[in-house]
């Protein structure tokens, strides 16, 4: 779901952008501009599905630690660029009137492809927040095609009616809305972006404890629980022991099923089984890791990253962000 609200701000943010630039070349009569402007649109378009086919190419290379590092990484990128944009749709007030402005200025300049450059930089910013975003929902949770493709409907039709058809569409309350909404993805894109340097070695475990013995590892969390594993498994010791709690309920297994084929569920470690819907991997749990950052075992580091994003996020939405309102 959050992949809809994603691409139905994205599409409509290009959409307005150049909604705004194409009604102001036609008020002013620059026909030639608006085949500038759809040129700057179609170039912006075809480099940002190049870049997209490239970079899942370049991810897909990596394996293993490296592979949990990469992503990690883009996580906690594709975070910071959410809360920028976020900020930014917050701070500008008067973007019809900026965005005129540098239209004006494009047309008086002496360089030629001043308008084109104007709707290519909208238009390939919007795609590569797209890219990385879906890329970053989808190491978390899935991506699921039909989301995107019904907000990127949804953010067309929604451009095509403000600018085409008079439709008015209270902007300010829907940018303040999703805002809120994009805020906990930014938070659990930050979180899981911490989790995965974590896996990957980057970060340490923390929290608990892990006492080695002769033929076994005890691994004890701080709320007390404690759990033996084989000393070839110290690693998962160490990641068992810095979860604070685990509230998932167990899976439920099918046994009736041998094989991956036969399985209608999930299949992992030659078994089949099922999320119940309240796991943050079911029905439920999963909706709420996609909207909130739910996570039914979170580590000791994640739950403080998490706290802190929330409410480092929300003082600067409404400190800086709103700072002109």
């Amino acid at each position: 779901m959050a992949e809809l609200i994603i691409m139905f701000r994205e599409v409509l943010e290009a959409s307005l952008i150049i909604g705004i630039l194409y009604t102001y070349l036609k008020k002013s009569n620059n026909q030639d501009s608006i085949k500038m402007l759809w040129s700057g649109v179609g170039a912006a378009v075809l480099i940002s599905i190049v870049i997209s086919v490239l970079f899942q190419n370049i991810a897909g290379g990596f394996e293993g630690n490296a592979s949990k590092i990469f992503e990690g990484i883009v996580m906690i990128i594709a975070s910071i660029v959410l809360t920028t944009m976020i900020i930014w749709m917050a701070q500008n007030k008067n973007i019809s009137e900026d965005l005129k402005n540098q239209a004006e200025q494009a047309l008086t300049s002496s360089f030629k492809y001043g308008i084109f450059t104007l709707a290519f930089v909208a238009v390939f910013r919007e795609g590569v927040e797209i890219i990385l975003f879906l890329y970053a929902i989808g190491i978390k949770d899935g991506i699921s095609i039909f989301p995107s493709i019904i907000g990127t409907v949804l953010g067309l039709l929604a451009g095509y009616g403000i600018f085409v058809q008079g439709v008015k569409i209270p902007l300010k309350t829907f940018f303040n809305v999703t805002s809120v909404f994009l805020i906990f993805v930014a938070a659990g894109m930050l979180t899981y972006g911490i989790h995965e340097l974590e896996s990957g070695g980057v970060i340490p475990y923390m929290g608990g404890k892990t006492h080695i013995q002769e033929d076994s590892i005890t691994a004890t969390r701080m709320n007390g629980d404690s759990k033996i594993f084989s000393l070839d498994k110290e690693k998962k010791a160490k990641k068992w022991a810095s979860r604070i709690w685990n509230i998932n309920p167990d899976t439920i297994k099918f046994s009736e099923y041998s094989s991956e084929e036969d399985c209608p569920y999930e299949w992992k470690n030659e078994e089949c089984f099922q999320y119940p819907i309240m796991h943050d991997k079911g029905a439920i749990g999963g909706l709420l890791k996609g909207f909130f950052g739910y996570n039914g075992d979170p580590s000791l580091i994640e739950f403080i990253t998490w706290l802190l994003s929330m409410v480092g996020l929300n003082y600067l939405y409404q400190k800086i962000g709103r700072r002109k309102e």
